[in-house]
């Protein structure tokens, strides 16, 4: 195959702009392989600059993963490279470059990669749906605008006319204490989305709603829809009014079905799905996650149909949950953590640390998520036990060295972190002015479908709900755990970790091949954000044993710990970062540098 890099005109309902594109199209043409058998795709650059293709979620070699800077050096404008690799996996993957900001310019295509063996679920027809977000402002300009205003593109903030609609529901005195606190807090409960459809127009298989993709179908057969999100900065919840879904896939990999009403699906994630429609129309929907615009398409017993578009569901507001107080209605407000000392403190939260002897703030109360007339629960804050001794819990923070639990930088309990597992306090903060907030408290949060959603909406797919339909090749409890914070600072648009950008960290995150780790990811922000690690699989612990599931991006909710096993299995230099494109330049990034032998360095 000859992929073609080049910039081309690209039109969206009447006006034209400039795209960088795969073979003329955004998407790119669909790349199919095989499993068991080697790819060889010479890739041409007619770029006025040097590009690249990053293979999402394919197991390779580390030069062949398309990196510039980590991997390899780049695809010099007028250039060609030839990318080769055994392909050693089956199912829905997609690529796209990973070159500044030409994944937003439209960069990207799907990739199928076919089973060597039958597939474990029958169908007849087979769609690939992909979800992406398009503007006619350059990556530049949207960056500039941001750092001046991280709120730029949110033209959904409460107004006066909320606050009078509180004060009649709720009472004067308790909305307005509500506001104050939100604004001490220097936060905006309406924060979903850092580019909205203010400026975005939503794709579906690079088509708008007014174009409407069309899938056609015969009556009574199964159809597969592959859902992969290309967005650059936009969560989609996808469904199918009339129609249930059976989830049979997450990045590509097989698990148990699960019959669903809708889902959400993070930036980079992918999940694959079969239907079996009767004979008429059904609106394929794809909302984001903010609810400020919406992508939709259609599937038809015959071309030219369409059914009812779905009414706009009202933006969500931030919760309790999503700022780490989820629990504050029963929590003992005296109890002090096990370890790790009070509650973070910070200049952007006044709340009070726990261990003091003030009560929670009653407008704590009225805000959302929280049910003000709930009667306080008798259980007490979960105290974290002290860590097992033999047990090495290290920071990624490397240039200052040492392991967390040392430092008294251990803010839970040593091990997974499974759906159902209990809140626990969080420990100081010392990631310095890259945080600029932290939660009082963590907690898994793999059973919620996330904020935005309503009894009504019927079964939301959860990660709880995914577990491997085959055990796991390497089912060794991890011996060691790494922490990762994902930190960052709204106001002045920094993203980290662990409170440092990219260029501010001097030395990789250290993995052996073939060890078994536990990496805990803990979202100090009241953002979603999808976590993408390249050249392995992290299995997600969400209480599935030994078969739970293998993923390539996992999105981290608002104030949620996760943990994840892994056991590299290509020596080499990898990148791992946040798939909201603007994060990861501003500086959500790391290397890890998984080393042939020898002891892991701390």
């Amino acid at each position: 195959m000859w992929p073609e890099i080049a910039s081309v005109p690209f039109s969206v309902n009447g006006r034209t702009g400039r795209a960088n594109t795969v073979n003329g199209s955004i998407p790119g043409p669909v790349l199919r392989l095989r499993e068991g058998k080697d790819a060889v795709i010479h890739v041409r650059n007619q770029l006025s600059e040097s590009t690249s293709i990053h293979w999402h979620g394919i197991l390779l070699p580390p030069a062949m993963d398309g990196v510039p800077g980590v991997s390899f050096a780049g695809i010099p404008a007028g250039a060609e490279f030839t990318y080769r690799f055994p392909v050693r996996q089956s199912g829905t993957y997609w690529a796209h470059s990973h070159s500044g900001g030409q994944e937003l310019l439209g960069l990207y295509f799907p990739l199928i990669i076919d089973p060597a063996e039958p597939e474990a679920v029958p169908y007849q027809q087979d769609y690939v749906v992909m979800l992406s977000d398009w503007s006619f402002l350059s990556p530049g300009t949207i960056m500039a605008k941001l750092k001046k205003d991280a709120g730029y593109f949110n033209h959904q903030k409460r107004t006066a006319v909320d606050l009078l609609h509180d004060a009649t529901h709720g009472g004067a005195s308790s909305a307005i204490r509500e506001r104050m606190t939100w604004a001490k807090m220097r936060m905006d409960p309406t924060d979903f989305a850092d580019v909205t459809g203010f400026t975005y127009h939503y794709l579906m298989n690079g088509l708008p709603p007014e174009s409407n993709w069309t899938g056609l179908f015969t009556p009574g057969d199964r159809v597969r829809l592959r859902f992969i999100a290309a967005g650059a900065m936009t969560y989609f919840d996808v469904r199918i009014p009339g129609l249930r879904m059976t989830v049979i896939q997450a990045d590509g990999q097989n698990v148990q079905p699960v019959e669903v009403d809708q889902f959400r699906i993070a930036p980079g994630e992918t999940y694959d799905v079969t239907v079996q429609p009767a004979n008429r129309a059904y609106t394929v929907f794809a909302e984001a996650l903010d609810r400020s615009g919406y992508t939709r398409g259609t599937l038809a017993p015959h071309s030219g149909m369409s059914a009812a578009i779905p009414p706009r569901r009202p933006r969500p507001l931030r919760s309790m949950a999503d700022m780490g107080m989820g629990g504050m209605g029963g929590m003992d407000m005296t109890a002090k953590p096990a370890t790790g000392g009070d509650v973070a403190t910070n200049a952007a939260s006044p709340a009070s640390p726990v261990g003091s002897s003030e009560k929670a703030d009653p407008a704590m109360a009225a805000m959302p998520g929280m049910d003000a007339q709930a009667p306080a629960s008798p259980s007490k804050a979960v105290a974290m036990p002290p860590v097992p001794e033999g047990t090495k819990i290290q920071s990624t923070d490397l240039d200052t060295g040492g392991l967390a639990a040392e430092r008294g930088d251990t803010h839970g309990p040593i091990g997974a972190y499974p759906s159902g597992s209990p809140s626990v306090l969080h420990g100081p903060d010392k990631h310095g002015a890259g945080n600029s907030s932290v939660p009082k408290t963590l907690s898994s949060r793999l059973n919620e479908p996330g904020s935005g959603f309503g009894k009504e909406d019927g079964k939301v797919l959860t990660y709880a709900d995914l577990s491997s339909p085959r055990t796991q090749p390497d089912t060794r409890e991890p011996g060691r755990t790494i922490e990762l914070h994902i930190t960052g600072n709204m106001d002045r648009y920094m993203w980290s970790f662990d409170g440092k950008k990219y260029s501010e960290v001097t030395k990789p995150i250290a993995f052996q091949r073939g060890e078994r780790l536990r990496m805990i990811l803990v979202n100090d922000t009241m953002m979603e954000h999808p976590i993408h690690l390249h050249g392995m699989w992290m299995e997600l612990e969400n209480g599935a044993g030994a078969n739970q599931p293998r993923k390539h991006t996992i999105s981290v909710k608002p104030a949620e710990r996760l943990s994840v096993a892994i056991t590299p299995g290509e020596s080499g230099r990898w990148a791992m970062h946040c798939h909201l494109l603007l994060h990861m330049e501003m500086g959500m990034f790391r290397v890890v540098e998984v080393a042939d032998t020898g002891a892991v360095s701390s």
